[in-house]
């Protein structure tokens, strides 16, 4: 039985293989705390769910695009050749783009895709479009669209950032006491962009505990936060945490504990702030009784954790689930601001951070390396969409939307091009989706799977999985790379991205431009070569192709310790941040002047319009967070069997709260119906006391299911929160998604249960 190394998001795994098929997957020895996902290798690559060949949606192929729209998800689909489904491709974007322009084609593409640099998605189709002429694009992500857009008007991108976050090592050496608002659940710690090498995040946390850091927790799920760290759990009301925010900064400036050299040397807009803060502006100041009401945590609690925050080498973090939520923009910036008054930014183990073991990456100590990456070219469309407002474009075309201080236009999408993603798992309120999904002409999806997104499509390619094709794997904020090496045939008829698109190329006359010539292996070998040439930059010498080939990894040299904004503490006039001012901006001038009610000149709180301190609360009182999956990355193998062992009575499984179960007369293990206006989902039910009362925990990724397939508002069967949570932005800024800020209730479920059927392929024609 021959094994061989692959490598994922969610870690390094041999593959044993015996008759060209995977048999069992064995973590890499490197690895102390490998993910379980890599299991989903077995079956997952030879599920009956893969799509095996090219596929056209029956009346798109008997009448051409725009026909019979509403049908989309509900039609069986037609099987037929590559060549076919080339010229069919080829000449519907050759059509779009000579009638209405290349702003007509959206390729955003948005989405994790496979962890490999050359066959990696959203790079090979923004590639293939820019050679046609360009597309409309998205901006940002979905983890972090809000700070994305407003943390560039206080303290720098988001990217840069991350990049320096302070690392393990130096936290355990140095953090007195770590403070969280919503944890740092080491389920998300398993996956990184691009690859781990090695996961570090629970080691991490666990070296801080045993050096003696105490943790203090705000969220309303117990998880996350690993037992092992004893941490002291304080429970506020979902989306409240800015409130708690300001009173701790309220009782800082009170008690004079606020470090007023950092702020005069590091800060502008204090001035500015303290007014709001004190209450001077509206009459309310934002202490620490004023935060109880609204959050539910004890004004004690709030001033002695102030004391003591000021008295020790405390690092302050959230995770990046608080600002997916109303006015998502004040939470991250709002805690910088309650660091800067600490002082203690850019000390070793002290100020801020966003997102430890959000992914891997975050507090893994690596060495600065930008791995090469397959060159996207150059986009000669302007238009673009933020990245969570993709209904909108497809329902408002030639409407105005605001974005950071600017106002655009929404082109008009004859077009919807994706390869790498589903937005039936990451977009919100799918029954506004699916509405908007029957606007363009034409829906083209590159899909490894019979998932959402390509029952709903109009044309469906086959692509290839990750063990089916070679790659080069390297991570963000990792050291390592890996060669990764075919070791199964792909499954019936499938082909890599590259080969689909340079055919598409070909038939465009387009394919010397979007292939330069090269074959699978040239472009590994030529994004070596730059690895190589980047590497010796930096005195390090990577082995030749061959060697590393024939070795199948290699690891950078250790890098140093990292201090976040360490060099801009040491001189701010010789290191200024890439902030207008060059400092922490407390208060922005450039914010304030787009005059948006949504989001002001410095952090405040704004109520959300869902959360359990609003009026829909009695109608629907329960909060939902739609959290990360720990079996499965978003919604990638969720037909796979760690996925499916996670399933409740045969769906995705749903946890609230012993008190709020009985009050509705439930048991553990019930197939529950979650609703409110938007939609419904059936779920399995988890009784368990780590979410708190008025709180229920469904996780993202599983395969949305109609009941009735392409009918806009059916029960979704298989537990996809996105049939509940609201498609808005988070605010006119930053148009984030704010799928945190969702009121559910539940009830037993009383009908004839259906069964799951979305890891069975749709009805399949044979072209006569």
């Amino acid at each position: 039985m021959e094994k061989a190394l692959t490598a994922s998001h969610w870690g390094t795994y041999f593959l044993s293989v015996e008759n060209d098929r995977i048999k069992s997957v064995e973590p890499h020895a490197g690895d102390l705390d490998p993910s379980p996902i890599g299991q989903s290798f077995v079956d997952g690559i030879q599920h009956p769910c893969r799509v095996k060949k090219p596929a056209v949606r029956k009346s798109y192929l008997e009448h051409g695009p725009g026909a019979a729209t509403d049908k989309r998800g509900a039609e069986p689909f037609v099987e037929i050749e590559w060549d076919q489904a080339y010229k069919l491709v080829a000449t519907e974007l050759d059509r779009v783009r000579q009638e209405f322009g290349n702003q007509s084609i959206f390729a955003g593409s948005y989405g994790w895709a496979s962890a490999g640099r050359f066959h990696h998605a959203p790079s090979q189709i923004h590639r293939f479009m820019n050679c046609i002429g360009g597309y409309t694009k998205s901006v940002n992500t979905y983890s972090y669209a809000a700070s994305e857009v407003i943390l560039p008007h206080v303290v720098g991108s988001m990217s840069w950032l991350l990049n320096q976050h302070t690392s393990w090592p130096v936290l355990e050496k140095h953090c007195e006491l770590m403070v969280m608002f919503g944890g740092a659940a080491l389920k998300n710690g398993q996956i990184n962009a691009g690859g781990v090498g090695r996961h570090s995040a629970r080691d991490g946390l666990l070296a801080c505990k045993r050096a003696g850091t105490k943790f203090v927790n705000f969220g309303p799920i117990r998880d996350d936060v690993d037992d092992s760290l004893e941490a002291v759990h304080y429970h506020p009301r979902p989306n409240t945490d800015v409130s708690i925010m300001l009173a701790l900064a309220h009782m800082l400036y009170e008690q004079g504990l606020d470090d007023k050299e950092f702020l005069d040397r590091y800060c502008v807009g204090f001035e500015q702030f303290i007014p709001y803060l004190m209450g001077e502006i509206d009459g309310q100041p934002k202490d620490a009784n004023w935060a109880a009401n609204i959050s539910g945590v004890s004004a004690k609690v709030i001033s002695d954790l102030a004391i003591e925050m000021a008295a020790k080498r405390t690092m302050v973090t959230a995770s990046w689930s608080l600002q997916r939520a109303d006015h998502g923009e004040q939470t991250h910036w709002m805690l910088i601001v309650l660091a800067a008054m600490l002082g203690q930014i850019g000390l070793p183990g002290g100020g801020f951070g966003l997102g430890y073991a959000g992914v891997n990456g975050v507090g893994h100590q690596f060495r600065d390396f930008t791995w090469a990456s397959l060159d996207q070219g150059v986009n000669n469309v302007a238009d673009f969409i933020p990245v969570a407002r993709i209904s909108d474009l497809l329902l408002k075309p030639g409407q105005a939307f605001q974005y950071n201080g600017n106002n655009y236009t929404y082109p008009d999408t004859k077009v919807v091009y994706w390869a790498g993603g589903n937005p039936f798992h990451h977009h919100q309120d799918l029954n506004r989706l699916l509405k908007a999904w029957q606007k363009p002409d034409s829906i083209i999806v590159h899909e490894q799977t019979w998932n959402a997104l390509s029952r709903h499509a109009d044309i469906v390619l086959p692509a290839t999985m990750t063990a089916e094709r070679n790659d080069i794997v390297s991570a963000k904020r990792d050291e390592h790379v890996y060669a990764l090496k075919q070791v199964v045939t792909p499954a019936g008829d499938a082909k890599n991205d590259y080969d689909i698109f340079g055919s598409i190329a070909e038939v465009m006359g387009e394919k010397a431009r979007f292939t330069e010539g090269r074959s699978e292996m040239e472009w590994l070998q030529f994004l070596h070569a730059r690895n190589r040439q980047r590497a010796a930059s930096q005195d390090i010498e990577m082995p030749e192709f061959d060697k590393f080939w024939a070795q199948g990894e290699y690891i950078l040299p250790e890098g140093p310790d990292l201090i976040l904004l360490e060099a801009f503490r040491h001189s701010p006039e010789a290191h200024p941040l890439r902030t207008k001012s060059g400092k922490i901006e407390i208060f922005s001038e450039r914010v304030a002047s787009f005059e948006l009610v949504s989001c002001p000149g410095h952090p405040v709180w704004l109520e959300p319009k869902e959360w359990l301190g609003a009026k829909l609360a009695q109608k629907f009182p329960l909060h939902l967070m739609s959290n990360q999956p720990a079996t499965r990355l978003h919604s990638q193998f969720d037909h796979g069997q760690t996925s499916q062992k996670s399933k409740v009575s045969g769906r995705e499984a749903i946890t609230m709260h012993p008190r709020d179960a009985e009050d509705r007369g439930l048991s553990a293990g019930d197939v529950v119906k979650v609703y409110n206006d938007r939609g419904a989902t059936l779920a399995g039910l988890i009784i368990g006391a780590n979410v708190q009362v008025g709180v229920v925990q469904l996780p993202t990724g599983a395969w949305y299911d109609p009941l009735q397939p392409g009918v806009i508002g059916s029960l979704d069967k298989a537990g996809n929160p996105n049939v509940l949570t609201r498609d808005e932005g988070s605010s006119e800024l930053g148009q984030g998604p704010v799928a945190h800020s969702t009121l559910v209730e539940i009830e037993k479920y009383t009908g004839k249960i259906p069964e799951v059927t979305v890891y069975t392929p749709p009805e399949i024609l044979t072209l006569k």
